[in-house]
C-alpha cells in the first residue's frame, strides 16, 4: 500500500503566475512528505507503506494548431505547440525555474488562448533528489536499512529520464500525451545533482552565457578578472562563485565586507539564478566558504549578474568524453549560448602560433555522440554567434578588414578522440582531415558543437592555435609557456566580450527556427 501525501487535484488557470505558484504548491507537499518519511525512516521507524510522492505536470490541450498570439510571441520560435492535441511535461524544482517556466506558461496562454492544466502527475520523485544541499541522510543508515530503501522508496529510475525527446526519437503510446519539454523532471533533477558532483557549483550560481575551456591558463585568468571585477563598485557584475560555492560579493561602500563576516540586514544572501528563481542554497561573502581541498573533476567559476546574464567558465579538461558530460548536463539550464575557448593544432603552412581559428564547420571523429546524433546530421554554423565572436576579436585586438584576416581564419575545425592521432600508420587521419578541408583540430569543439545543436543551445568556437604537429612545431615547454604568457588574456577577453555582444542584442535571436525540428517541443 502506497503511502502518499496528501493528493493535490488538477486545476486550470489562465494567469501563468498562478500556475507557477500551483506548480511550487504541488512540489513543496511532494518533498517535504518525502524528506518527512527519509527522516523518519533513519530513526527507525516502520513506515505505514512503500512512500512516493509525484511531480506537479502541466498540460495543454488545443484543438488547433493555429497561434492566435500577439506580434512579440509569434516571432519567437518557441512557446507553442506543433499541432492540435494534448501536451504535458513534469516540472521540478519551480524555485530554479520560475523565470523560465512563467516566460513557458505565458507564451502558451498567448499563443494558444486556452487553459493550462497544473496538477500531481504519476512519476515519482526518486527519494534522492528530495534532498537538500549538502544533504547526506542515508549515509547514517545501517547496511541492512540502506538495502532495505528500493523496497520503502522510489530510487532514481534511468528509464524515466532518456533523451529521447531531445534526439527526436521518442514516440507516446497511444493515449499518452506529447511532450512539452526536452527534459522530464527526473531528467533535469539528475543532471543538477551531477552539476553539483561534476563542478563544485550549486546549480543556483550557473548562469545563462557558458565558456568551456579545455585549459587550466584560462581559469586562472578569468579568476583574476572576476576578482577585480568585484573590487570595482561600478561593475554589472555582482558576484564570483569559486568552486566549494565560495562567494566574493561586488564592493559596496554601503557594505564593507570583512573576512567570515555573515552579511548585515538588508544583504541579500541569495543571488537568483538563470532561470530567474531564488534556489535554496545560501551563500556567504569569500572567507564564510572555504574552496575545497581538491578541485571537482570540471571545475566551474561563475561571474554574476543580477538577473543571472552573467557569465559561467568551466574548465572541462581534456576529451570528447568530459565535453559531453558536462553539456548534457548544462544543457537542462537552457543557457542561451555556449562557445569552445581552448588551443588546437593549426593544420594549414600558412597558420601562425597564436592564430585565432573561427569554426564554420566540424568533423565529428569524437565518437561520443553517433548514437544520439548520426554523423550524417550537419552541425551548421550559427550566424549570430559567428558575428558575435569575430565582432569581439576586432574589439579586443582592435584589428580589421585584412589586418583581422591575418590574425584569425574561418574554416572547418575537426575534432578527434585520439590525442596522438599524428603516431597512426598510412596518414589516415591526415588524409581525412585534408578531404574535409580542416584547418584546425582538437578533442573537443566538435562535441559541444553537436550538443548544443542536439540540446537546441545555441553553440559557437574560437580556438587559437598552439601548435602544428604536421610542420614541425610541436608544444614544447619553453614555446608553450611563452604562448599561454601571449595569448590566454587576450583569447579569454574576446570570449567575454562575445558574449556581451550576445547578451546586448537580445536573446531572442538567438533562439532561431534553425535549431529547432518539424514538430519541436513548446518550451524553449
Amino acid at each position: 500500500m502506497p503511502y502518499l501525501p496528501e493528493f493535490i487535484a488538477p486545476l486550470r488557470f489562465t494567469d501563468p503566475a498562478a500556475a507557477l505558484a500551483q506548480a511550487q504548491l504541488i512540489y513543496d507537499n511532494s518533498i517535504a512528505h518525502l524528506r518527512q518519511a527519509m527522516q523518519r525512516y533513519v530513526a527507525g521507524e516502520e513506515l505505514p507503506g512503500h512512500v512516493r510522492a509525484c511531480y506537479p505536470f502541466v498540460r495543454v490541450q488545443t484543438e488547433t494548431m493555429a497561434r492566435q498570439g500577439s506580434g512579440a510571441a509569434k516571432r519567437l520560435s518557441y512557446g507553442f505547440v506543433a499541432g492540435a492535441g494534448r501536451f504535458e511535461t513534469t516540472l521540478s524544482r519551480p524555485d530554479l525555474y520560475a523565470k523560465y517556466y512563467l516566460e513557458q506558461f505565458s507564451l502558451l496562454l498567448d499563443n494558444h488562448q486556452v487553459a493550462l492544466e497544473v496538477g500531481t502527475s504519476t512519476q515519482p520523485i526518486p527519494v534522492h533528489f528530495s534532498f537538500a544541499e549538502n544533504e547526506h541522510v542515508e549515509g547514517t543508515l545501517s547496511a541492512e536499512r540502506r538495502a532495505r530503501m528500493r523496497d520503502v522508496f522510489d530510487l532514481p529510475d534511468l528509464a524515466a529520464m532518456d533523451d529521447g525527446i531531445a534526439n527526436g526519437t521518442f514516440e507516446p503510446h497511444r493515449g499518452e500525451a506529447q511532450p512539452l519539454s526536452l527534459f522530464t523532471a527526473p531528467r533535469v533533477d539528475y543532471s543538477l545533482q551531477r552539476l553539483r558532483h561534476y563542478t563544485g557549483t550549486a546549480p543556483e550560481h550557473f548562469q545563462n552565457f557558458v565558456l568551456f575551456t579545455n585549459y587550466q591558463f584560462y581559469i586562472d585568468e578569468f579568476i583574476a578578472l572576476g576578482h577585480a571585477a568585484m573590487e570595482d563598485a561600478a561593475s554589472e557584475y555582482v558576484a564570483f562563485v569559486e568552486p566549494g560555492n565560495v562567494v566574493t560579493r561586488r564592493a559596496d561602500p554601503n557594505f564593507p565586507r570583512r573576512t567570515g563576516e555573515v552579511p548585515p540586514p538588508g544583504r541579500p544572501k541569495e543571488e537568483r539564478g538563470p532561470l530567474g528563481g531564488q534556489g535554496t542554497h545560501e551563500v556567504s561573502d569569500r572567507g564564510g566558504l572555504k574552496p575545497p581541498p581538491r578541485l571537482p573533476q570540471m571545475p566551474a567559476y561563475h561571474l554574476k549578474r543580477p538577473d543571472g546574464s552573467g557569465i559561467t567558465m568551466v574548465n572541462i579538461g581534456v576529451g570528447p568524453a568530459n565535453a559531453k558530460t558536462i553539456t548534457d548536463h548544462i544543457a537542462v539550464l537552457r543557457p542561451h549560448a555556449w562557445i569552445m575557448l581552448g588551443h588546437c593544432a593549426g593544420l594549414r603552412t600558412t597558420q601562425q602560433l597564436g592564430d585565432y581559428v573561427l569554426a564554420h564547420g566540424y568533423v565529428r571523429e569524437d565518437h561520443v555522440l553517433d548514437e544520439e546524433l548520426p554523423l550524417w546530421v550537419p552541425i551548421p554554423a550559427l550566424a549570430e554567434i559567428q558575428v558575435a565572436l569575430e565582432s569581439a576579436v576586432s574589439d579586443v585586438t582592435r584589428l580589421k578588414g585584412a589586418d583581422l584576416k591575418s590574425i584569425m581564419r574561418t574554416g572547418t575545425v575537426a575534432s578527434t578522440d585520439n590525442r596522438n592521432w599524428e603516431l597512426l600508420p598510412d596518414n589516415g587521419p591526415q588524409r581525412r582531415f585534408s578531404q574535409s578541408r580542416a584547418i584546425a583540430l582538437d578533442m573537443e569543439s566538435a562535441t559541444i558543437a553537436a550538443n548544443g545543436f542536439r540540446f537546441r543551445v545555441p553553440y559557437g568556437t574560437l580556438l587559437c592555435v598552439s601548435d602544428k604537429p604536421l610542420h614541425g612545431e610541436i608544444k614544447l615547454p619553453g614555446m608553450a609557456n611563452h604562448f599561454y604568457r601571449e595569448r590566454v588574456d587576450q583569447h579569454l577577453r574576446i570570449g567575454m566580450r562575445a558574449l556581451e555582444l550576445l547578451r546586448e542584442q537580445g536573446v531572442d535571436q538567438l533562439h532561431s527556427r534553425k535549431l529547432r525540428s518539424f514538430a519541436e517541443v513548446a518550451f524553449q
